[in-house]
């Protein structure tokens, strides 16, 4: 588990094609690697990840984790390439204090920027979301996007606005999003259960 609370901007450094449908994809981080254990879970913008390797590339600290058929077929990581920046957050542990909301990494779709209006050291965003996925996003609720949790605004149709704050901007990979930027999308479980529960309680 997660709370969509960013704590390291990481940036793939090797993306490596091991089998049919499986690529591993090694990050450089500002983690110490002597914390990371194998077999941990880091959430890589949003998607929960299992750590297969660590150590060091040259003067950085770095980790590696390998992305499946499914993961690559239903997230962005499909189009992750050398150079390509992800927002890293490290498993929930008990304890932690939960700042954001509860985040499973279980990526349910991909998210598209439709429109960006840049204010002073803030920006409003426009995400169209997957039609299947729009029924769990209301105004005041949370949703996460590519890891990160953040408080919905509006809601039109299949659409929905967020407001990035400064400190966002600065730590997570939403200061340099443009418009047909391709985002994974996270809906808040409670969202997802409420319907669910509405759904069995309708006569059949």
């Amino acid at each position: 588990m997660f709370t969509g609370i960013i704590s390291d901007l990481g940036e793939i450094i090797d993306v490596e094609e091991k089998a049919e449908g499986l690529r591993r994809i090694t990050v450089a981080c500002s983690y110490d690697p002597e914390s990371i254990d194998i077999g941990a879970s880091i959430a890589c913008s949003g998607i929960c990840l299992t750590v297969v390797a660590r150590g060091r590339t040259g003067n950085r600290s770095s980790f590696a984790v390998d992305a499946a058929a499914e993961t690559l077929r239903m997230t962005t990581a499909a189009d992750w390439r050398r150079g390509t920046r992800l927002n890293l957050e490290r498993a929930l542990r008990m304890g932690d204090e939960l700042g954001g909301h509860l985040v499973s990494g279980h990526v349910d779709g991909i998210a598209e920027l439709i429109a960006r209006d840049d204010f002073v050291d803030m920006a409003g965003l426009w995400f169209r979301a997957p039609t299947e996925l729009a029924r769990f996003i209301a105004p005041k609720g949370s949703v996460a996007l590519d890891g990160v949790s953040l408080t919905v605004n509006e809601v039109k149709g299949g659409t929905f606005s967020v407001l990035i704050i400064p400190h966002t901007l600065k730590v997570t990979t939403f200061g340099a999003l443009e418009v047909g930027a391709r985002l994974n999308i996270e809906v808040d479980q409670m969202a997802r259960y409420a319907a669910r529960l509405l759904e069995a309680s309708q006569p059949r």
